[in-house]
């Protein structure tokens, strides 16, 4: 099976199935140098656990990082940097009564069109526990870009029909973001979401959601135009998450009943903002960042701004109509440990597929002038 690794030097692949004994990534070309420390991972990784009262499973995981390699005395050694997590609550007969049944929202019946066979164990490799691999891949392409001053930061923006504030609105607050189970980044929202969110657990139902996303400090001119654009490639990420439906960059589709005299971000003179640009060109800066610090697909120098759209989550404890293997109609009533809300759990995963993504086109564009 193709398709688990990511990125072109700055590499990563993941491994691991929802109830198997392990999970974990490898990657492979994160420079040589970069002081790693277990924490880095260990942090990350307790971001995308879930958290005691919130939309989350009850799931609970120590995820526990283990490296196997790559680093040597707290430093990148250049070679792959393998990292382990040990499955330790796993409950796979959740799942019996689910081996002949395909469930609705899920992968389940495409996955066994493709391969003819599938793990039907909370959806084996296409459960949302496969992201824990990409948190630790992330967490390591953050430390590189720490260093380059490069700082991301997601957030739910919109959730059970609640839409948050987003920055420059008065009650949003990034201090916020950390401080409540949604993390929203406004207090208020925070708690009308959550109402809402706990009468569809009551009701066995799941909710919706937008995570937004800003990644700040970022050199102009990221992105390999045409097919890897910086937006092409950060799209391509968000939308290989299993629950992502959609990806908006700046106005997003509200572009669409606008005009150019009104959307066009103008450059301004900005002497000394960018001292390092080829060819004598100038610095500049923007009136604005509709475009979502993006142009042209190659980075502006404003901050990357986009949001994630993701679908509920189709595990919901109602009984509903599905098919058997047999090819009968048959009803379900799915049992499990279940999120009702990804968005909390999504941020960081936002946050380390923007590094992944972030770290690869920097190589990239290193490799772009000699």
């Amino acid at each position: 099976m193709g398709g688990s690794s990511f990125g072109v030097l700055f590499k990563a692949a993941t491994f691991g199935e929802s109830h198997g004994p392990a999970s974990g990534c490898v990657v492979d070309g994160c420079p040589a140098g970069l002081a790693l420390d277990i924490e880095d991972i260990r942090h990350d990784l307790a971001r995308r656990r879930p958290g005691g009262g919130g939309p989350a499973t009850s799931r609970s995981e120590a995820d526990e990082p283990e490296i196997l390699s790559g680093v040597f005395e707290g430093k990148t050694l250049g070679s792959p940097i393998a990292i382990l997590v040990r499955n330790k609550n796993q409950r796979p007969s959740d799942y019996d009564n689910l081996k002949d049944l395909y469930r609705p929202g899920h992968a389940d019946w495409p996955w066994e069109a493709k391969y003819g066979f599938r793990d039907h164990r909370g959806g084996g490799r296409s459960s949302a526990r496969e992201t824990l691999g990409r948190v630790a891949a992330g967490a390591i392409a953050r430390v590189f870009l720490s260093s380059l001053n490069i700082e991301i930061i997601a957030w739910t923006s919109s959730a059970a029909g609640i839409d948050g504030p987003g920055p420059g609105d008065p009650s949003f607050n990034w201090d916020e973001i950390e401080n409540n189970p949604l993390r929203m980044g406004g207090k208020a929202a925070a708690a009308q979401a959550m109402e809402k969110i706990e009468a569809l657990r009551q009701a066995g139902d799941s909710s919706g959601c937008a995570v937004s996303c800003v990644a700040r400090n970022l050199p102009p001119g990221l992105g390999e135009p045409v097919f890897d654009k910086l937006d092409a490639r950060i799209a391509a990420a968000m939308l290989s998450l299993g629950a992502a439906k959609a990806v908006e960059f700046g106005a997003g589709s509200s572009a669409a009943k606008s005009q150019g005299s009104v959307l066009n971000d103008r450059p301004m003179p900005a002497p000394g903002l960018f001292p390092d640009l080829p060819g004598g060109v100038p610095s500049v800066s923007w009136k604005t960042n509709n475009a979502g610090g993006v142009l042209g697909g190659l980075s502006t120098g404003m901050d990357l701004c986009f949001t994630v759209s993701f679908k509920p989550i189709s595990s919901i404890l109602q009984k509903q109509e599905t098919v058997n293997r047999q090819g009968k109609a048959a009803e379900l009533l799915i049992q499990g440990r279940h999120d009702i809300c990804v968005g909390p759990r999504a941020v960081p995963v936002v946050e380390a597929m923007t590094a992944l993504v972030l770290a690869d086109l920097i190589l990239l564009q290193r490799c772009a002038l000699v």
